[in-house]
């Protein structure tokens, strides 16, 4: 497969490449991380400026119009500076719901205010039981003439604590495990009936545990129809998780590079640590697990997406894949740094934890692993006692 950015995607490129070099270097991402509020505001405001926050909102709205390919441009150099800032949550994810599902009234109104850095939205979606069940959801959302009252919990709302607004996932009709009947709704994230619980996560980023008691919201604040947000919401899910998958990648790539002057570096016996042909083995396979990585995430952002199906299967291919690279890379980095992959002040545990949580955003390898089977076997015919795959990779 023959991959390239386009021009302007190569200036993307460049733009965050140079941000993350001269404007969050390790010293500086650590005093950001250590700070009570785990982010830089300022930072958000650059972003602003350099049109970052605009790039998956349509022209129409003064967005970028960006494709998967542009997000996984700027998730890829945002990961290679383990960027803090809730880009993921609050323009991939939030920002895509709110751009496939808003009317124009909410789309005139929220998305400039995002596209300035003025709001901030988040998606409250998972729930305690949930783990990687969309549709499993308790909330719910009772209508009581023009307003409906909310209640329930959501569980690890990342970047919560730095948002203006939130999305939240409530149930209005259906089981608890229904596709039918989930419906979300837009409120100011310090409503009276939202109370959040924050924390910081092992990778140092900050989520939050939202407890929602109460909380009324009017009827011109559901986005999207009632009943029918489970595929849209499904779809962007699929598409946060090609963002964290490409992030995923720059990290892969930063412990690979750093592993790699490290073995040449370290010396033991008079000599570098490098020139053990075991170690090259191991060098060798983080290499090739690495490229491996970053040629099914190419695959994923070219493939289909509008097809449902096909995303599905190109999505759960990538996510499975680049999670065992995150294992095997993710460990091997430790491993032959010795004790200092394992140390605080050293970067490489850093880039580990994060790889590692990347590894369980959105589903872990096992559960994209099941999906991606269960898809590629409903294509599958028997022909005389054989079979023919159809649509598989």
């Amino acid at each position: 497969m023959h991959f390239e950015l386009t021009e302007e995607q190569t200036l993307l490129e460049n733009m965050v490449t140079a941000f993350v070099r001269d404007d969050y270097n390790w010293e500086t991402r650590e005093k950001i991380v250590k700070t009570e509020e785990g982010w830089k505001p300022e930072n958000w405001s650059k972003f602003a400026e350099l049109g970052l926050l605009s790039v998956p909102f349509s022209e129409d709205h003064g967005g970028l119009g960006g494709t998967a390919v542009d997000s996984m441009v700027v998730m890829e150099q945002f990961g290679k500076g383990l960027v803090v800032e809730p880009f993921m949550p609050s323009i991939l994810l939030s920002g895509n719901l709110i751009s496939k599902l808003a009317n124009e009234s909410q789309a005139n109104e929220i998305i400039p205010k995002i596209i300035e850095g003025e709001s901030r939205y988040v998606f409250a979606y998972a729930e305690p039981q949930s783990r990687f069940d969309l549709s499993d959801v308790k909330t719910s959302a009772t209508k009581d003439g023009d307003e409906y009252t909310l209640n329930g919990f959501k569980s690890v709302v990342f970047g919560a604590s730095m948002a203006t607004h939130i999305i939240i996932a409530a149930r209005t009709s259906g089981d608890q495990r229904s596709e039918d009947g989930i419906t979300l709704f837009l409120a100011d994230i310090k409503s009276n009936g939202i109370t959040l619980q924050t924390y910081p996560t092992i990778d140092e980023y900050r989520a939050s545990e939202v407890v929602i008691e109460n909380l009324k919201i009017s009827s011109d604040m559901v986005l999207g129809e009632v009943d029918k947000a489970y595929s849209v919401v499904e779809e962007v899910i699929d598409l946060a998780t090609i963002a964290a998958c490409s992030e995923a990648v720059g990290i892969l790539q930063v412990l690979k590079d750093s592993t790699i002057d490290y073995c040449k570096q370290r010396k033991q016996f008079g000599q570098p640590i490098s020139k053990n042909q075991a170690i090259q083995h191991k060098l060798v396979d983080m290499m090739i697990e690495y490229e491996q990585a970053k040629s099914i995430l190419y695959a994923a952002v070219t493939a289909d997406l509008s097809n449902a199906d096909e995303r599905k299967k190109a999505v759960s291919g990538a996510k499975a894949r680049i999670g065992q690279s995150i294992k095997f890379v993710g460990e091997s980095a430790i491993q032959l740094h010795g004790g200092m992959g394992m140390v605080d002040e050293y970067m490489i545990s850093h880039y580990f934890k994060r790889a590692t949580m990347l590894g369980v955003l959105f589903g872990n390898v096992d559960f994209h692993m099941k999906r991606f089977v269960g898809l590629t076997q409903s294509n599958i015919e028997p022909i005389d006692g054989s079979a023919t795959i159809r649509g598989g990779y």
